[in-house]
């Protein structure tokens, strides 16, 4: 019951945040009536959802697909992009996937990037989706191998890519731009956004606003340093306002060395948030997603990595990034 009430507060919470219209409210609540029926329905998951769904329908233009050069001056990236109705300049988002690639057998977003997606457009913002893998020719990244090699290496490049991209674009704020990653996304959220990022164009006019990194991989101070990146130990350094979301229940990206990492970074005065959440695994904010392993994406003799939703997790998160972003967004 405690749990119920607290998801119907942050249901509640989060239609305030999004400004969602009576009628819009109204559609979205029937939506949600239905998702509450099916097994992993109920509470703010699908509530969260339905609102994001009917607000973006009613305010956002048909998504596009858009194509640019990335940085590494080899490849030629697909991305997606959704935005409001309008030509108003507003604030965007550059979201980049995780090491499972961004499209399903069928061609289709994965529905925990759709959905965050569609709930950012809901709230104003211009999302683009970078599709780092397909656009390489590359399935999985997860496991050891060339491909993982080369997106850790590359994918920086794309990030900035992807920014400049968004900043040429009559739509979007070219000072109001934050970067989202998820997983191998999250790595490459970290980086990109540090003082010598391999990434980052000479000169840049205007870098990402801020960054929000959900379970980071390479999240410590052994992978963020030499001989991996070009940073000398204890001296990863940042001006961008950082966000970091990660379930202390995580096997496939551990919970400990990245809540290390991330003190001694602040304790240096960077400019970093963390929140962690006890009992949340890999993907705790992908919706309706039930827990199970992941044998094939096992590394050597380490633990078989597991992925599902954690409602709470998952509310607590969608209100916490829309409120980091509304506060950087505003500076």
């Amino acid at each position: 019951m405690v749990s119920t009430g607290w998801r119907l507060i942050a249901a509640i919470a989060l239609s305030l945040l999004l400004a969602i219209p009576l009628l819009t409210l109204v559609s979205s609540m029937v939506m949600a009536a239905d998702l509450m029926r099916r097994p992993r329905g109920g509470g703010l998951a699908a509530f969260a959802c339905a609102l994001g769904l009917a607000a973006w329908a009613n305010t956002a233009a048909a998504q596009e697909s858009v194509s640019f050069r990335s940085l590494d001056n080899e490849t030629t990236l697909t991305a997606y992009l959704d935005r409001p109705a309008t030509e108003e300049a507003r604030p965007a988002i550059v979201m980049m996937h995780g090491c499972s690639g961004l499209l399903d057998r069928n061609g289709r977003i994965l529905p925990i990037y759709h959905a965050w997606a569609r709930m950012l457009v809901a709230k104003g913002y211009v999302v683009l989706v970078v599709d780092s893998a397909k656009s390489r020719g590359f399935g999985q990244s997860c496991t050891a191998g060339l491909p993982r090699r080369t997106m850790l290496r590359d994918r920086p490049k794309d990030a900035y890519a992807a920014l400049q991209y968004l900043q040429a674009q009559r739509f979007v704020r070219a000072d109001r731009i934050a970067l989202m990653g998820w997983s191998q996304g999250g790595a490459t959220v970290l980086l990109t956004i540090n003082e010598k990022s391999i990434g980052r164009p000479q000169p840049l006019a205007q870098d990402f606003n801020s960054a929000i990194a959900f379970y980071p991989g390479s999240c410590s101070e052994t992978f963020q340093t030499r001989p991996y990146t070009q940073v000398e130990p204890g001296r990863w350094t940042t001006q961008t306002p950082l966000l970091v979301l990660f379930g202390e229940a995580d096997v496939w990206t551990p919970f400990a060395p990245c809540e290390a990492f991330v003190n001694a970074a602040k304790a240096r005065g960077n400019p970093l948030e963390l929140k962690s959440y006890p009992r949340a695994v890999h993907a705790f904010d992908a919706p309706n997603a039930d827990r199970r392993e992941l044998p094939a994406y096992r590394n050597g003799d380490g633990p078989i990595p597991l992925i599902g939703t954690d409602d709470e997790a998952r509310a607590d998160a969608l209100l916490r990034v829309l409120a980091f972003l509304e506060r950087h967004f505003a500076q």
